[in-house]
């Protein structure tokens, strides 16, 4: 049965707050397994790499089988149908085009004590993308995690996706050659992670990792964090929809179904000032569970995490919205930008009645990698400039160097730093 909360109940803030504080994530411990996987691909290679491939995977190679051939690339994406090969290109134009926005520009101008300052962009050198393998293989991800690291301008990207019993999803290898990738790796798990990480014979390190994984990818990230940067530690996914009873019940219904059929652990909340509307879509989505081939994931999900909310009024809403602070959040209200306005913690935001969040997932243009748990209070989606670094510039001569050195001296003084003091006065005298 799915939780309900009245905001006119007297325990409503409580029951609100158990909500917040759901642990949603695997509660196994793996960080003593990852280190130790780590370490051995550190010590021992490509041929750690192999042996977790045969264990894990249960397929041997050679290292030299680690890497996808083209031809191997060009074989198994012949087999994705035509159709999906035309969806994948329709959502590659509009991502791109979306990300092409994102482009910093680089800045430089002259201050009025003629100090010349400024910021330059320039691209990391290699990024990693992690691509889920088995039955989480999502060419849509692929594409997400690709294509802001392509329009950034970096020269090299690895990608590595596990083969579980040398089996591959045709369509991811259909959209690496959409993407043009060409440097592939038949690996998984936290010695995929490490290889990108800290380099093998086969497989080179690289400076930035992406992509979601299970609990053993999501801790090998953390853990090889500050050798290489990241993107993110994602959660399960979760949606809060705040819709009025002018809304077909049915939609609202599809729409937490639509999330609630990722995983178990997946989030989906409805708020709503309308007692008999909640009714209906709670009804409405019994009805579609039963139809829904992912139902028996969609419906744990929604029993152990999902929420139907009553609240006195919507103009209550923004404020629960921010405590929430959601990967995805609908507004399905006459007015959405109005509320849109008084919002401040979500990671995408989904404007009107005919704007699922379905659409963003695939076609819409903004990225889908999008912080969870909460942790859109301070963070981003994934963007152009998660694949770039800014340089600032300096740049002083004799006249402006004699205004702002002094002072620089002196605070160098004062903080027991005389070296640094020196250097300044030395160009003053």
């Amino acid at each position: 049965m799915v939780k309900r909360l009245d905001a006119r109940d007297a325990n409503f803030d409580a029951a609100f707050a158990g909500l917040l504080e759901d642990k949603r994530e695997t509660a196994a411990d793996v960080n003593a397994a990852v280190a130790e996987i780590i370490a051995d691909v550190r010590r021992r290679g490509d041929a750690a790499l192999v042996d977790y491939t045969a264990r894990f995977d249960r397929l041997t190679l050679a290292p030299e089988r680690l890497r996808l051939t083209d031809q191997e690339i060009a074989d198994l994406a012949a087999q994705a149908s035509p159709e999906s090969v035309a969806a994948l290109e329709t959502a590659k134009v509009r991502i791109r085009a979306f990300h092409e926005k994102q482009r910093p520009a680089d800045m430089r101008y002259i201050d009025d004590v003629g100090v010349e300052l400024g910021a330059r962009w320039s691209a990391v050198s290699a990024a990693g993308l992690y691509v889920p393998g088995g039955i989480a293989a999502y060419p849509s991800s692929l594409l997400m995690n690709a294509i802001p690291a392509q329009v950034a301008g970096v020269p090299r990207i690895a990608m590595t996706v596990p083969t579980p019993d040398g089996v591959i999803n045709p369509l991811v290898m259909a959209a690496v050659r959409i993407l043009g990738i060409t440097e592939v790796y038949r690996l998984g798990g936290a010695q995929a992670i490490a290889a990108l990480a800290y380099g093998t014979d086969s497989v080179a390190n690289v400076d930035v990792i992406v992509g979601p994984g299970n609990a053993y990818v999501a801790t090998a990230k953390r853990q090889v964090f500050g050798t290489v940067g990241i993107d993110m530690i994602a959660g399960p996914s979760e949606i809060l929809i705040v819709a009025d009873a002018a809304n077909d019940p049915s939609w609202i219904a599809a729409d937490l179904l639509s999330q609630a059929e990722h995983d178990s652990a997946a989030q989906s909340i409805l708020m709503t000032d309308d007692v008999g509307f909640a009714d209906q879509v709670a009804a409405a989505v019994a009805r579609q569970l039963e139809q829904l081939p992912r139902g028996d994931i969609a419906g744990e999900s929604w029993s152990r995490h999902g929420a139907i909310i009553v609240l006195r009024s919507l103009d209550d809403a923004p404020a629960l919205v921010d405590r929430v602070a959601p990967e995805h959040l609908e507004l399905a209200v006459d007015d959405a930008d109005a509320m849109f306005a008084q919002v401040g913690n979500a990671g995408a935001v989904f404007l009107g009645r005919h704007t699922p969040e379905a659409i963003g997932d695939y076609v819409a243009g903004p990225n889908h990698v999008l912080p969870t748990a909460r942790s859109s209070r301070f963070a981003s989606a994934l963007s152009v400039t998660d694949f770039m670094k800014r340089t600032s510039v300096v740049r002083c001569d004799r006249e402006s160097l004699s205004r702002i050195g002094p002072a620089a001296a002196t605070l160098a003084d004062a903080e027991g730093l005389p070296a640094h003091a020196h250097s300044v006065r030395l160009r003053l005298r």
